[in-house]
């Protein structure tokens, strides 16, 4: 079960304080946990610092998802499976599925660390969150369900339901959080505009999104406050990992939540630990969670750290690392384009600018081993040419835009691909 310990109030304590859960972690797992009991043989597990870490292997997603497709369920498990009573497993977005089992202590780890997340966006007693999520067998939020009911405030679960209902049932019970993916909160706001109901008169004063970049990407964050009439809070979490990042009220960016999760950052250049601001891969170690835990977990996604400085910290700041701009991309996803490095958080940066332009699609193809990129925007200007110049001065790419019939383009409850890549694989990118 989480303790309650007091907050760090330096690094030095927060530096302390994971080395101690750290240690705690690896006397409960060693030796039950058989996957880091083999993977972990050739190390010594008493640390001295976290700085020894570094001696100690990656844990990538891909021999996680190898390994439980042959055991026939999660290979990282400490504990026998009947110990276990939740079972969640990640979207595939970026390949097979990965089955994630959660014992009931492990679950009140997560919901601790909610509440941590629900504090910085000030739930009070009497909110009403509706979450407006499918509810099934991924993660996505049903961790925040839990986390409204464990304050004592009503949860309203909208599993299944279509968008209008959706909105009439945060209309009719005065829904005051909404929680939802970025993209899913701007089509449910557009949905409301062809119903002639107005969002921003609506009580939701708070939305939280999580499972795309979006909540800190500027454009995307102010149109959602604008449409909502409300506060946003970004969120970042993983089911293999955890619910590990927490934004501010007050601008985007996320913070590593250093009490549960040690993070440790790779520069993309070099492979080699990453200095303040320097585009890296997030690792993430988790401290907690000793049915299902990770250790130098590569998540895969790409963001620039900032430490606090001692000034920050002693007028009242918390240690933990922030992440300036939240998660940028993923490795896996960033993209060359005629030798310019694109994230498609960019993409949606720049589209988002423009308050006419609904939805958008970029499509990647060559000709004559050249990139062509096309950018299909329902747009209610009808004007692509604006877009256009706007991509090419803070891109410095040409980009075809082109008008498309408003509602013809997909929409996303869950995680939105908006990018799609159709470039040869062995088609060098030029």
């Amino acid at each position: 079960m989480p303790d309650h310990a007091a907050a760090p109030r330096s690094r030095a304590e927060l530096e302390w304080l994971k080395l101690e859960r750290l240690r705690s972690l690896m006397r409960t797992i060693l030796p039950a946990n058989r996957f880091y009991a083999v993977k972990l043989a050739r190390v010594s597990p008493e640390l001295e610092s976290l700085a020894a870490l570094a001696d100690w292997p990656f844990t990538f997603k891909e021999e996680l998802v190898e390994a439980a497709a042959l055991a026939g369920q999660p290979a990282n498990l400490t504990w026998p499976a009947d110990r276990y009573v939740r079972f969640h497993q990640t979207s595939g977005t970026h390949g097979r599925p990965l089955p994630v089992f959660d014992t009931a202590d492990d679950w009140a780890w997560w919901m601790e660390i909610w509440r941590l997340i629900l504090d910085r966006g000030g739930l009070r007693a009497g909110d009403r969150v509706l979450v407006a999520s499918s509810f099934g067998p991924y993660v996505g939020f049903w961790s925040a369900f839990d986390a409204a009911l464990a304050r004592n405030v009503m949860a309203i679960p909208t599993g299944g339901m279509a968008s209008v209902a959706r909105l009439e049932l945060a209309r009719s019970l005065a829904a005051t959080v909404l929680v939802a993916t970025p993209s899913y909160a701007l089509h449910l706001a557009e949905v409301a505009r062809t119903q002639k109901i107005d969002t921003a008169k609506l009580p939701v004063r708070l939305v939280i999104v999580a499972g795309e970049p979006g909540g800190s990407i500027p454009a995307v964050r102010a149109r959602i406050a604008e449409t909502w009439g409300a506060e946003v809070l970004d969120h970042a979490g993983a089911t293999e990992v955890g619910p590990w990042g927490v934004g501010d009220l007050h601008g985007p960016g996320l913070d590593v939540i250093e009490p549960w999760f040690h993070p440790e950052f790779l520069a993309v250049d070099t492979g080699k630990a990453a200095g303040p601001g320097e585009l890296s891969e997030l690792v993430l170690t988790t401290l907690g969670r000793s049915g299902a835990p990770v250790i130098r977990y590569r998540t895969g996604d790409l963001v620039r750290p900032r430490w606090p400085s001692e000034a920050e910290i002693a007028a009242g700041g918390r240690p933990w690392v922030c992440l300036d701009g939240g998660i940028l991309g993923r490795t896996d996803d960033m993209l060359v384009v005629r030798g310019v490095n694109v994230f498609p958080g960019a993409i949606d940066d720049i589209v988002r600018s423009f308050p006419e332009v609904i939805e958008y699609r970029l499509t990647l193809t060559t000709d004559a081993s050249l990139d062509m990129l096309l950018l299909e925007i329902e747009d209610h200007l009808a004007a692509p040419d604006r877009v256009a110049r706007e991509l090419q001065v803070r891109l410095g790419l040409r980009v075809d835009v082109q008008i498309v019939p408003i509602g013809s383009l997909p929409r996303f409850e869950g995680k939105a691909r908006r990018v799609v890549d159709r470039r040869p694989p062995s088609q060098p990118q030029t």
